[in-house]
């Protein structure tokens, strides 16, 4: 008994979309190629417009099937299913489904809401298209914080410009004076024997010098290092 009730399962679903058949919406349609779907599935593949012109390709076999005037209801219906659901032959799954589903196509919407009038427990949805316009000139309201952030947003950048620019000029700053020391010697001989005396003794004596100040100050710290030393022993 369960084998039978299994395969009166599968013969009342469309393969397609696993919903059962009925006597409305989801009737068995059968193709040229003996492969049948229901009417819903039917429908959406003639509204996909993949299939050639006035034909149908069959999704499982890839069969063509001739449909005049791409007309879903021309394809005869599936007399033993049909016979079936007219009996009364239903299933526990077919029982305790409650399908609300609704296909909206533009090819199937004007012949739904002509169906519609007709009865008064349905719901019409109407989706229509609105074509924008040309959008009006609106000002901008910037709140008084947004004006807040953006000033102190400009002040940052000039302070960020202004250090790279310090830092900058320090470095050419370092630069020159390194290079007029090395420059120094040869500058001041230039200058003694341009008979610019001072110049050239001030020129000559830079490096010298330098090297006496360095010498000192390290002479001067390494004793205070050695004094301290005593005095903490």
């Amino acid at each position: 008994e369960e084998m039978v009730d299994t395969s009166i399962t599968q013969e009342m679903e469309c393969k397609i979309c696993y919903n059962f058949y009925n006597l409305w919406d989801r009737r068995p349609k059968v193709l040229e190629c003996c492969h049948r779907m229901c009417s819903k599935c039917l429908y959406k593949i003639i509204d996909l417009g993949e299939s050639p012109q006035n034909d149908i390709i069959c999704p499982f076999c890839r069969y063509e099937t001739s449909l005049p005037d791409k007309a879903g209801n021309s394809l005869p219906d599936d007399h033993n299913i049909v016979a079936a659901l007219s009996l009364g032959v239903r299933t526990k799954r077919y029982l305790q489904e409650n399908s609300a589903e609704l296909l909206l196509s533009p090819k199937r919407s004007t012949s739904f809401v002509n169906s519609s009038h007709s009865s008064s427990n349905c719901l019409v949805i109407t989706i229509i298209e609105v074509q924008r316009e040309a959008t009006p000139a609106v000002g901008v309201y910037r709140p008084s914080s947004f004006n807040t952030n953006a000033t102190a947003s400009g002040w940052w950048t000039v302070w960020n410009c202004a250090s790279v620019l310090c830092q900058t000029l320090a470095w050419i700053l370092v630069w020159l004076l390194g290079l007029l020391y090395v420059s120094s010697l040869p500058l001041g001989i230039y200058l003694l024997m341009n008979q610019k005396i001072t110049l050239g003794i001030i020129f000559v004596s830079v490096v010298p010098s330098s090297i006496v100040i360095v010498m000192v100050y390290r002479f001067c710290q390494w004793l205070c290092y050695e004094f301290l030393n005593c005095i903490s022993t």
